[in-house]
């Protein structure tokens, strides 16, 4: 018999801490899933760590890797709950986090807001130095001038600083010397730099990320150091592995040294493992639709292959709105925000609409059917008024729900509005689906993609209840629910190799390249990725390059790909072949032969994947059949007795025929009066919409 090895996935989202755990000698999994608690986010994985092991699962010593994923990056953006932090700009430029980019995400809006920034006018303070933009130093910053700034700002209380001088992406000697200044003579402090964080052009996005940086970087340092003690004083040795944005994987030292590149962690591992999925059942072509405790987020897959981008806009002043929150420079699997999630707030608006999200009960209270203490009506209490929850098996009945909570909470809301408690409830369930169907449509529309040709890959705790709603609204043919779907962006996290992704501006026309400048810019970064992956165990990384490439004149840019190896004149044919079909995939036409220029150069380095090899038809005990119960269905405009099925006493070939519930016990799925579902060979759920487009 082989010996027992382990690895454990653990992703802490703003509601719930998941868990899955993978015998690697024999595949079987095990999940968990707890609360999460917001005050120490360590507490809460302790505690699933601690049911695992009680439940005679495993012992700590068996526990040979953990891979981590977290929101804490996010909410600290979200809740302004940061280091205070200080800025150095160079003199004059100060002020640029407010000037902004001078571009308006909704023209008709006369009380337009943008987020405030991190940092207030009084603790922004300018430093007399140059850079041009060709990189030569017209002004090297003083010494005592960057002294007696730092010392101003220690006395105003900050304890990180962000140092973002004009044009350091072209020349980062300015910054690495105040850098040095700064941890020689002030070692307390914590210090970002633009040309490590973000060395890209376009000033205002650059200052942002690496103010963003420096503002979270002393909570994720710490939050990371207790994790890994905590580990250690529980006896579990296991080395951890953090997960970042792009769906790579780091070590937690070279993670809290950039810890803005973990803010869509969690998210990224949910994707991860939809394309794991889909690659072993032949759905190659995926729109991924999370739905957790605070937040939903989509993601399209095709050919098996997320899209990535190398920025992130987080914190959003209007969900549907792009340059309504804060532009970050982070390479990241391209989601977006699509609407609220289980904990998110119902609520009537100035003008008398119903309005829900974007703020959330979280865990703490959580929603007033949580029973602690929330008074507020969410999107869980609808869909348990709604009957598509079971009130004694949230949780695998771990933790009952209170109707009568729920109930007072949207009775409440229901009196402003002048509806019952079922036509609230339903307006909730609407309001919420028809949102996340329009920001599909708007995010799909501006990348030419038709997301009617995929299947709906449905995870997260609420994705499955409302994913049938959504795929109805979008005209969409096939949903697909893991087992586990509360659990999945924990098994992505097994999924994921280690890998980082790096970049450069240097913006030239393709035929005025200077090949010997861009091979020495691609051997800087590739020697930096190979001393990162190094500290993981990786010798020999996958190197893939890319370029952000554009009309010239143009004010946006697309992916396109870059010949590896040393680079000469004949690779800007291949370069410029690979930008018109990507253009084209966009766009449908390429405007003639139009010049073309590179703005941002990338190179993305990654390890081998991870063998996961997990017996997929493993299940827990079976529970007593569970009667039929009343739930309401859009589609009938009323509640009917609806069949209700036990996840895990369902086996491959199975079929269920709509209206019904099925459920298991990190979520539940709900099929329409139009659905015919399936399981199959690897236990998912398939619902196929009779009447939609199918692919």
């Amino acid at each position: 018999m082989k010996a027992a090895r382990f690895r454990l996935g653990v992703d802490v989202g703003g509601t719930f801490t998941d868990f899955v755990l993978i015998n690697e000698a024999t595949g079987e999994l095990f999940r968990e899933k707890c609360l999460t608690t917001p005050d120490d986010p360590v507490v809460g994985i302790m505690n699933g760590v601690a049911r695992l092991q009680g439940a005679g699962v495993v012992k700590p010593e068996d526990i040979k890797g953990i891979a981590h994923a977290t929101t804490l990056v996010t909410n600290t953006l979200i809740e302004r709950k940061g280091a205070k932090t200080g800025l150095l700009a160079t003199e004059g430029f100060r002020d640029i986090i407010e000037l902004g980019s001078d571009m308006r995400y909704d023209m008709y809006d006369l009380t337009i807001e943008f987020p405030e920034p991190l940092v207030e006018r009084e603790l922004r303070l300018g430093i007399h130095e140059r850079m041009a933009a060709t990189g030569e130093s017209l002004a090297a910053p003083a010494a005592a001038d960057v002294r007696m700034q730092v010392r101003a700002l220690l006395a105003q209380g900050v304890n990180s600083i962000a140092v973002c001088f004009l044009h350091s992406y072209r020349s980062p000697r300015h910054e690495q010397q105040v850098l040095k200044q700064i941890r020689k003579e002030f070692p307390q402090l914590a210090v970002s730099i633009s040309s490590v964080v973000a060395p890209e052009i376009r000033e205002y996005e650059r200052t942002v990320t690496v103010i963003a940086n420096a503002y979270v970087q002393p909570v994720v340092r710490s939050y990371l150091e207790r994790f890994e003690k905590t580990m250690a004083a529980a006896r579990v040795k296991a080395p951890i592995l953090v997960m970042l944005s792009n769906g790579g994987m780091t070590t937690p030292r070279i993670a809290a040294e950039v810890p803005i590149r973990l803010i869509e962690s969690g998210p990224a591992a949910g994707v991860l493992s939809a394309c794991h999925a889909g690659a072993r059942i032949g759905e190659p072509n995926l729109l991924a639709f999370d739905m957790g405790g605070t937040t939903a987020k989509a993601c399209f897959i095709e050919d098996g292959k997320p899209a990535f981008t190398g920025q992130f806009e987080a914190a959003r002043m209007k969900r549907q709105f792009r340059g309504s929150g804060m532009p970050l420079k982070v390479p990241s699997v391209e989601m977006i925000e699509i609407g609220a999630g289980g904990g998110s707030i119902a609520r009537l608006d100035g003008t008398g609409l119903l309005k829900v999200g974007p703020d959330s009960s979280g865990a703490v209270p959580g929603p007033a059917c949580y029973g602690r203490g929330g008074k507020s009506p969410a999107v869980t209490d609808a869909d348990l008024l709604l009957g598509y929850l079971d009130p004694g098996y949230f949780l695998g009945g771990d933790m009952a729900l209170d109707i009568d909570g729920a109930t007072a909470a949207l009775k409440a809301l229901g009196k402003r509005c002048g509806l019952d408690v079922t036509a609230t409830a339903a307006g909730i369930a609407q309001v919420v689906n028809q949102n996340m169907a329009t920001t599909i449509r708007i995010h799909a529309a501006e990348r030419g993609k038709d997301y009617r040709r995929s299947s709906l890959f449905a995870f997260g705790g609420a994705g499955p209840v409302h994913a049938y709603e959504i795929a109805r609204i979008l005209r969409i043919g096939r949903i697909i629910c893991p087992l586990g779907a509360g659990t999945n962006s924990a098994f992505g996290l097994l999924a994921a190799p280690v890998a980082v992704d790096l970049s450069r501006s240097y913006n030239v026309p393709l035929h005025e390249i200077d090949w010997a400048r861009l091979n020495a810019l691609y051997a800087d970064m590739e020697a930096e990725a190979r001393r990162m992956l190094s500290d993981a165990g990786v010798k020999a990384p996958k190197l893939v390059r890319s370029a952000d490439v554009r009309f010239v004149g143009q004010g946006f840019e697309l992916h396109a790909a870059v010949p590896g190896g040393k680079l000469a004149a004949r690779a800007t044919r291949s370069i410029e072949a690979s930008f018109h079909e990507v253009y084209k995939s966009v766009y449908e036409e390429v405007p003639g032969s139009l010049p073309v220029e590179a703005i941002t150069w990338r190179l993305r380095a990654s390890g081998p994947e991870p063998e996961v090899s997990a017996t997929f038809g493993v299940m827990q005990a079976k529970r007593k059949a569970r009667p039929a119960r009343r739930a309401f269905f859009p589609e009938l405009q009323k509640f009917v007795l609806t069949p209700v099925y036990d996840r895990y006493a369902l086996k491959a070939s199975d079929t269920i025929k709509g209206p019904a519930i099925v459920e298991e016990r990190e979520s539940t799925a709900v099929i329409g009066p139009r659905g015919r579902a399936k399981i199959d060979k690897d236990l998912n759920l398939v619902i196929d919409i009779v009447g939609n487009n199918s692919k």
